[in-house]
């Protein structure tokens, strides 16, 4: 027995920082949804028409670039959802929009992967999300770019290929709700604190993937994330 625990403890999960030996150990992930406004209406919904909501992922669902990872189980329909990652290193509660940025250590490239078939289900029946969104290796993350290096950025392309044929592009402009935005909203709800992760949303597209297929996104002035599953 490990002592101080009956066993011990897993690993903290942890990003890639570029050009840095060390880690950015992550604590949280809140996701947005529906933060694109043709991502919006390809889910039948009206953008913006409701105030922004979220859901979360659990931290060892992050899956480093490049991985390849196994198909996940229960699901004929498997999404992939190209996304600006803000990497928090500073948080608190009801944090105002104008100091919201202060609390971005740095940003990535992420693919929020959902089982959309789970999703659409859950929802029909009234039932919470958790499984479609927060399961096994459900949060593909590029390297962190500090925001000391690149700024914060508000605009920019954004896109995702599958096999080389491309699926999504947008632009990060076309956000429904701005980061200073978004933080400051979850922070009403929680206390933001140092390792949280925010995905902030994906540009329309969004479409379904199979064993041995290859996605790789890219965001402009921020990096790239790829991941394989497995044949």
């Amino acid at each position: 027995m490990t002592e101080g625990f009956v066993f011990t403890p897993s690993p903290r999960p942890s990003v890639a920082v570029a050009g840095d030996a060390r880690r950015f150990p992550v604590r949280r992930i809140f996701c947005v949804a529906l933060n694109y406004a043709e991502h919006a209406r390809e889910m039948g919904k009206e953008p913006g028409a409701e105030p922004p909501f979220y859901f979360a992922k659990p931290a060892d669902a992050v899956v480093k670039d490049g991985a390849t990872i196994a198909f996940p189980s229960l699901t004929r329909n498997l999404h992939h959802e190209i996304e600006l990652v803000a990497a928090l290193h500073s948080g608190g509660r009801d944090i105002a929009p104008q100091q919201a940025l202060d609390c971005v250590f740095g940003y990535a490239a992420g693919i929020d992967l959902t089982r959309r078939d789970l999703q659409t289900a859950a929802r029909n029946s009234g039932k919470p999300w958790d499984f479609s969104k927060g399961f096994d290796n459900s949060a593909p993350i590029g390297a962190i770019r500090p925001a000391a290096a690149i700024g914060h950025p508000a605009s920019g392309r954004i896109a995702l290929s599958v096999n080389g044929g491309l699926r999504q592009q947008g632009d990060l402009s076309d956000m429904i709700w701005s980061l200073p935005q978004i933080i400051a909203d979850i922070s009403r709800y929680v206390a933001l604190a140092p390792g949280d992760l925010i995905f902030t949303g994906t540009p329309s597209g969004v479409a379904a993937m199979q064993p041995g297929d290859h996605a790789e996104g890219e965001i402009e002035g921020v990096g790239s994330v790829s991941v394989s599953f497995a044949a």
